[in-house]
């Protein structure tokens, strides 16, 4: 079993009646994770939704309430994902990844008969920004390795994510609802 990482610590700014800016909300963001029985380490934290655009900036909190992979329509979603090491036996690999998608991420077009059996489409515009670890962007085509500190803004194409290093992966996303 995959050591777990430390809970998603959330940080959320307010005015208050005065109009004078304050943290108003500051802790370990574990109402909004989620984890899959199947899939051990794997753990999804979702920080925060907006539902629409333009997003009030008052608008109260509604994370909780959020399901599935895709942001709200006209909105946006920011979560972070640990991803433990993937499996080298191709069967069990495939068993977890389609536990993930059966159970947390329902209204993505999976396709796990591709390349990767993660490879997925959103019609989304996303910005994944590796924190720690490393993780492998795969696409139709190629692939790309990406470590701490690297960004990259996906643009509703097919894709998988794969962690090869061994090691605990922690990815945060934000999503925004796009068009084709």
């Amino acid at each position: 079993m995959t050591d777990q990482l430390p809970p998603v610590r959330r940080l959320v700014s307010g005015d208050d009646a005065d109009g004078r800016s304050s943290i108003v909300d500051d802790g370990p963001a574990l109402d909004s994770s989620r984890t899959v029985p199947g899939r051990p380490g794997y753990r999804v934290t979702n920080l925060w939704t907006t539902l629409g655009t333009p997003a009030p900036v008052d608008q109260p909190d509604r994370v909780i309430e959020h399901r599935g992979i895709a942001p709200p329509a006209n909105g946006t979603v920011i979560r972070v994902i640990d991803i433990p090491p993937e499996s080298t036996d191709p069967e069990e690999r495939k068993r977890q990844i389609s536990a993930s998608f059966s159970q947390m991420f329902t209204d993505a077009d999976h396709r796990p008969d591709q390349r990767h059996p993660g490879m997925h489409r959103t019609d989304t515009v996303d910005y994944a920004i590796v924190l720690m670890g490393e993780l492998v962007a795969i696409m139709d085509k190629d692939e790309t390795v990406m470590r701490a500190g690297d960004i990259l803004i996906q643009r509703g194409t097919n894709h998988a994510w794969a962690n090869r290093s061994g090691k605990m992966c922690r990815i945060a996303f934000v999503l925004i609802d796009g068009k084709r």
